[in-house]
């Protein structure tokens, strides 16, 4: 019996979620808002640091066990990865007993792609 859990994703174009570089046209509202959602999320030092965790472990996934000490309590833990779950940043599979968290596909090229100036 399997205890994978499946989980709604944001929808996406593509690979990557969003959005053209900032200096190669204005943002639409949609773009904007989630483009902001994801950089509001990565505002908070505690969810930069956990989401720095999971991108930089080995593997590319990271099991809660191996991220969780970032000084706050477990409880806080999961609301802050909750938060990053719900922008778009990351996905999460329980299995056993423990949730693995890995970055949703596309994510770092879509805000560094925002991000960066346009070729030219």
């Amino acid at each position: 019996m399997s205890n994978t859990v499946s989980l709604p994703l944001l929808e996406t174009d593509g690979v990557a979620p969003c959005c053209p570089p900032l200096t190669s046209a204005p943002l639409s509202e949609e773009d904007s808002v989630r483009m902001a959602a994801m950089f509001k999320a990565l505002a908070d030092p505690v969810r930069l640091r956990l989401f720095s965790r999971v991108v930089s472990h080995e593997g590319g996934e990271a099991c809660v066990c191996d991220i969780q000490d970032v000084g706050v309590s477990q409880p806080t833990v999961s609301h802050h990865l909750k938060k990053l779950r719900e922008a778009g940043l990351l996905t999460s599979e329980r299995r056993g007993t423990w949730v693995y968290y890995r970055v949703e596909p596309g994510v770092l090229t879509a805000m560094a792609g925002m991000l960066s100036a346009a070729a030219g």
